[in-house]
């Protein structure tokens, strides 16, 4: 009997030590912390047990310890992947593997108890492909369905894990012209609607009453009227100050995503404290919604004191929200203010610990190759919770089994 209770300790102790982390010491890095710290020129980071340990120069490394030279390049939190739909559709034209909406169960009811969280696949190939990348969090989204209220999701960490999940769950409403068939043919309908479920939240419905939600439905948007977050899909500027007005009368704590001519309401934004994420490289008036948009709507908003993060490189090419920065930055966005959108600022809109490089933060860290906002540089080294990234996903595998560097045949001959 002692010997097995001696084993199973063993075992016990080789388990934990194997779920910690190994030392890892990042040295000589120029330190994009993105909290009041700054940048730190020549600057190391000691990571143990997952978290950051120590910020400073001359860090001495632990017995054991992994060394990273980072030769002065850039160094920054893992970045926001904007609102995607990663690890809820692997193939969007497949409908057996997108997960994001609710079709054809709504009707007639509204489900904002819907939550696409509960869906989630840390193993989906979208994962590895973002994180390696450079990118370490995103915001799961629900997707237009049956209703114009979609449903809820949460933040997750790309790590890979089946309870990676940050913050609290965050409801996601549909507006403008593409929640307009959901609602009646109408914005004006919209609102009506919406109102009508604040309203059915607040009391039950009488005995054969027509209502738009469910008995979880109005628990669930009752819970959201003391302060929860919720995240408008919209464009245009008269949509969002209806959405302002709505957000305000009701309790909830809006977040607007599109935002095309939110630079056209920009004080009103910046008065109410309503964070925009947005897609900087919307310029065009490709809908009745986005006639006022142009490239400079971050450097706008920015200006104006609102809050943004960027989100709109969609799910499959979540790795190109670096760019939508850049181009951002290249039409008067302040450098800071740009990568602040990728990391501190989504972390901040969603009230999670993401986004930052400080003592005791989960150590999700990037070393760049170059300035992160260039097409050309790329993510070196990047490390998810204290782990060194083995950069390893489905793209990389097919590039090094279909494309060998020295072939002996043409590349119509090479087989697997």
């Amino acid at each position: 009997m002692n010997a097995v209770k001696t084993f199973v300790a063993a075992l016990a102790v080789a388990a934990s030590s194997a779920s910690l982390a190994a030392d890892l010491l990042i040295k000589g890095g120029t330190v994009h912390t993105m909290d009041q710290t700054g940048t730190l020129e020549n600057t190391d980071l000691l990571i143990s047990d997952g978290v950051i340990a120590d910020i400073g120069q001359d860090l001495a490394a632990p017995a054991g310890a992994k060394v990273i030279d980072a030769k002065g390049r850039p160094v920054t939190p893992a970045l926001f992947a904007g609102v995607s739909v990663i690890g809820l559709s692997e193939v969007e034209l497949e409908a057996s593997s997108v997960d994001s909406a609710i079709k054809g169960l709504a009707a007639p009811y509204m489900r904002p108890e819907f939550d696409v969280a509960t869906a989630y696949n840390p193993h989906s190939s979208l994962v590895p492909i973002t994180r390696v990348e450079g990118y370490g969090f995103t915001l799961l989204g629900a997707t237009a369905g049956d209703s114009i209220i979609a449903g809820q999701g949460r933040v997750v960490r790309l790590d890979g894990g089946y309870s990676s999940f940050v913050g609290d769950e965050v409801l996601f409403v549909v507006l403008g012209s593409s929640g307009s068939e959901l609602a009646g043919g109408s914005r004006a309908a919209q609102w009506m609607q919406l109102e009508q479920a604040v309203a059915e939240a607040e009391r039950a419905p009488r005995d054969g009453e027509p209502v738009l939600l469910t008995r979880q439905g109005r628990e669930t948007l009752k819970r959201f009227r003391r302060g929860g977050t919720v995240v408008f899909k919209v464009n245009r500027a008269s949509d969002i100050i209806q959405t302002i007005g709505f957000a305000q009368r009701h309790g909830f704590r809006a977040v607007i995503d599109g935002g095309a001519e939110a630079w056209m309401v920009a004080e009103q934004l910046a008065t109410a404290g309503v964070p925009v994420l947005l897609d900087p490289l919307v310029n065009l008036p490709g809908s009745f919604d986005s006639l006022g948009a142009r490239l400079d709507n971050a450097a706008l908003l920015h200006a104006a004191g609102v809050e943004i993060g960027f989100s709109g490189a969609e799910s499959h090419n979540a790795r190109k929200t670096r760019q939508l920065a850049g181009n951002a930055v290249a039409h008067g966005l302040p450098w800071e203010a740009g990568l602040a959108a990728m990391t501190a600022s989504p972390s901040a809109i969603f009230g999670v610990d993401n986004g930052r490089l400080r003592t005791g933060a989960t150590a999700d860290v990037v070393i760049w190759s170059g300035d992160p906002m260039e097409v050309t540089t790329a993510a070196d080294v990047v490390v998810i919770g204290g782990e060194e990234d083995s950069m390893i996903s489905r793209q990389t595998q097919l590039r090094d089994r279909y494309l060998p560097e020295s072939p002996a045949l043409p590349r119509a001959y090479i087989k697997p």
